[in-house]
Parts: C-alpha cells; sequence; structure tokens
C-alpha cells in the first residue's frame, strides 16, 4: 500500500460517516509515519486499511457501514485494489497513553479531513499482541530495518493491561528475536 492509498481511504471513510477524522489502527497506520520507500516491503503489503470511526454505537454501526461501502470485495476493492476494513477502536489492545502519541494525517489528499494513526511503537505493541505470523513478520521488519526501537516497544508492553498473558509472550517475542 502506498500513503495516496491510505490518504484515499481516509477521504472516503470519513465522507461515508460524516466524520471529520477516522481512527487508523491497522499496519497501514504505519504509513502516517513513513513513506512507503522508506518502509521495508513487509510493512506494506496489506491491502486492508483498519479504520475505526471516531464516534459509533455500541453496536459499531458505522464500522459495519465502512465494511459494506468500501470494504473486501466491494466495487471500490476491485476499483482500488485496497479495502477498508471498519473495526471499533477497542479492537486493538493498545500500550496506556497512546492517544497522546497519534499521528495527524490530513492534507489535500484527505481533502483537509484526518486519519490519527498509531505511532509507530504503539502499532508494533498491537500487532504483537495480535501475535499472528503476519504481524511478527511486520514488527520484525520495522525494527530490522531501525524505524523502531525493541527498547521502546518493550517499555510500551509493559503498560499493557488486562492481557498479562500476550503481553508476556510478545515480550518474550521481542527479547527473544531482538536482544540475544
Amino acid at each position: 500500500m502506498r500513503r495516496s492509498e491510505l490518504e484515499h481511504a481516509i477521504r472516503a471513510a470519513t465522507e461515508i460517516i460524516k466524520q471529520d477524522a477516522v481512527f487508523i489502527i491497522g499496519s497501514q497506520s504505519i504509513l502516517g509515519s513513513f513513506s512507503e520507500d522508506e518502509l521495508p516491503e513487509e510493512a506494506t503489503m496489506s491491502e486492508e486499511v483498519d479504520i475505526a470511526p471516531m464516534h459509533d454505537d455500541d453496536a459499531e454501526s458505522l464500522a459495519t457501514e465502512l465494511d459494506a461501502v468500501i470494504g473486501e470485495l466491494s466495487q471500490f476493492h476491485e476499483t482500488h485494489g485496497f479495502y477498508v476494513q471498519g473495526v471499533g477502536k477497542d479492537t486493538a489492545v493498545l500500550p496506556s497513553g497512546w492517544t497522546d502519541r497519534l499521528v495527524k494525517l490530513s492534507n489535500d489528499n484527505t481533502k483537509g479531513r484526518t486519519g490519527l494513526c498509531l505511532e509507530p511503537h504503539d502499532l508494533c505493541v498491537a500487532k504483537l499482541i495480535a501475535g499472528r505470523p503476519k504481524d511478527h513478520l511486520f514488527v520484525g521488519a520495522v525494527l530490522k530495518h531501525g524505524m523502531v526501537s525493541a527498547e521502546v516497544i518493550c517499555d510500551r508492553l509493559q503498560t499493557v493491561e488486562n492481557d498479562n498473558l500476550r503481553r508476556d509472550r510478545a515480550l518474550s517475542w521481542v527479547q527473544s528475536s531482538f536482544f540475544s
């Protein structure tokens, strides 16, 4: 995925849900901090943008609407080669203070609307807590390319609450992979 595609996703999502800003929760939030030319290939492979409305009801109706209109297998997906996965803002397990570190992506390509992207270390924490093979590949790539610090990721992992088992697994993975 390219930053221009993320900007397009922000523009489309905000128009559909009639809000000026959205959270970018998944891996492509890295494009708020780095361009695709700076990133390793493993960090831009996804054709999915996880977007959470700033304000949604308990049933996540707006997230569901994003899925229906610009989600996987939609006309938007077929036309543009990427799609939006509508999610709730609590979908990702994130470290304390993550909202204070959001990276704003707003420019002419977003029509002045804003994508609030996860800061790269916070994104890595969320990916490691999810713990899927593709998440380890993503985090490993941005660590190896010096885009994030293993020490900062470990510090932030320590602040994750309510999921000690996955937090401890994530810490162990980082420590064994990058501190040996």
